[in-house]
């Protein structure tokens, strides 16, 4: 594997090729909570730019995407604020992150252990489907778990000489700023680091207080900046979703959820590994897997459940899996083969064909950009709220409407969200909303499941179909297999 340098040089260039090689949508907090604040944030002036509801309600912190508005800044003050570089410079540089947090993990080891076991973890960590698919997104959970990833390289574990309070400390506190459930999995392992702490005192007055001052004092200060007034993000994020637990809203699923589906899928075919390693790790190595149980334990017990929620726990999984297949000694070849094969088909498939069609389609939304016809355009997105990103992938003020879903916050029983009453009735939803043929939008995008349902309204208001883009080889639901464009026929050809 080579030193430090040659690896990390080894391990970018990877990482820069796994950000080229995902090419699909995951959640829609990889773009609503991260690039389409700052794109707002930076080019507001244009009055363009959307705020999902979690914003109008102070759950969500601006220190995370001011990351990407700095980059938006660069970009701008460099001429360069071209749409294909403000997608893919923020992930780009996520990537960049993705491959020193792998380094740091390569590192860790190779001082915990030796370099063979080192080259284990750190070929498990490259393997997994799941991290190749994560690592690159800019989504808060990627950078809770590269966070993670650099607060356990200085954490005081035994045997250890690299553990620094200050520095984990303050890795961790960044990252509860950026979300604030990224105190979970650390909880076990700080109240372990205290208890055979000699100088308690000293580790709470001289560490934990002035490092948790100074980052929320700054999280407070970014806040007060761009909000406008003081706000504790993190006590309203804690309210929400576990106090009220409104999370449910997006949906619940099984207390079991996490052990029979959530784990064993991010996991994949590591999860023997996995199972082997916790048996032979020495005890030392106790601490994390105390902090897998215990954050999946917690997670478990909020109604709403999401495979990217645990991601953080993986880089403590892969630990043990390293060390399964270093002490697989005569078949340590055949389980790296078996490990790579295994890993690569759903890594590729998920990030090159699993939901591309709702980044694809954007490049048709971008078209309209550069055409005469920008001003009289309107884009009307009837899909389920979010399922595609919005300004910052189209960087024009092209006038969009998507339909909305903002969880009630008045406790009104009998609220039904926008696209709620849309899919209830698409056609009569249309006639009423559309009833003047002036207020019809240039271009409808929907998934093809909506087709044959509103099929009179667009032969009768004299929409075509442009274009058709794939989307997934599973539709479910809501979800077409494919998206379709449809454009006004008369305010093109008038």
């Amino acid at each position: 594997a080579g030193g430090p340098a040659p690896l990390l040089a080894l391990t970018v260039a990877l990482r820069a090729l796994n950000c080229f090689l995902v090419q699909t949508s995951f959640v829609p907090d990889e773009y609503w909570q991260s690039l389409e604040v700052a794109h707002r944030m930076l080019f507001n002036t244009n009055n363009y730019g959307y705020l999902t509801w979690e914003w109008a309600n102070g759950l969500r912190g601006y220190s995370y995407p001011l990351i990407f508005a700095s980059i938006y800044k660069a970009l701008q003050l460099l001429a360069k604020d071209d749409v294909h570089l403000l997608i893919w410079v923020p992930r780009l540089a996520q990537a960049v992150l993705a491959a020193f947090a792998d380094v740091k993990l390569y590192s860790l080891v190779q001082h915990l252990e030796n370099a063979e076991t080192a080259k284990c973890v750190y070929f498990c960590q490259l393997c997994s489907w799941f991290t190749w698919y994560s690592c690159t997104r800019t989504l808060t959970n990627t950078m809770e778990t590269l966070l993670t990833i650099f607060a356990l390289s200085y954490y005081p574990i035994k045997g250890s000489k690299m553990g620094s309070s200050c520095k984990y400390l303050a890795l961790i506190a960044l990252a509860i700023v950026i979300r604030p459930t990224a105190v979970i999995p650390w909880i076990p392992l700080v109240f372990s680091h205290f208890l055979q702490e000699q100088r308690k005192a000293d580790l709470i007055l001289h560490n934990c207080i002035p490092v948790g001052l100074v980052t929320v004092g700054t999280s407070l200060i970014i806040d007060r900046v761009f909000f406008g007034e003081w706000v504790l993000v993190q006590l309203n994020f804690l309210k929400f979703n576990v106090l009220q637990n409104l999370g449910t809203f997006y949906g619940s699923h099984p207390w079991h959820w996490y052990f029979t589906q959530g784990l064993p899928v991010i996991l994949g075919t590591h999860l023997p590994f996995f199972i082997h390693g916790c048996v032979l790790a020495p005890k030392r190595y106790r601490i994390f897997l105390t902090a897998v149980i215990w954050t999946v334990l917690v997670y478990s017990m909020l109604s709403h459940k999401e495979f990217r929620f645990i991601y953080p726990v993986l880089p403590f999984c892969m630990v043990f899996c390293g060390y399964s297949l270093k002490h697989l000694k005569a078949w340590k070849k055949s389980a790296a083969s078996f490990l790579l094969l295994s890993n690569l088909l759903p890594a590729l498939y998920t990030g090159l064909i699993h939901q591309r069609g709702s980044l694809d389609v954007m490049s048709h939304i971008q078209q309209l950009c550069n055409s005469s016809y920008q001003s009289q355009a309107f884009v009307f997105i009837m899909m389920p709220c979010h399922s595609t990103p919005f300004y910052s992938h189209v960087h024009c003020p092209l006038k969009m409407r998507f339909l909305q879903c903002p969880p009630d916050l008045t406790g009104n029983e009998s609220y039904i969200d926008e696209a709620d009453v849309f899919y209830s009735n698409p056609l009569g939803w249309l006639n009423k909303e559309f009833y003047n043929d002036t207020l019809l939008p240039s271009h409808l995008i929907f998934f093809s499941v909506l087709e044959q349902e509103i099929s009179s309204f667009l032969a009768l208001r004299g929409y075509e179909r442009t274009a058709t883009v794939f989307h997934t080889h599973v539709p479910q639901g809501r979800v077409g297999s494919h998206i379709y464009v449809y454009r006004k026929k008369t305010e093109i050809n008038r």
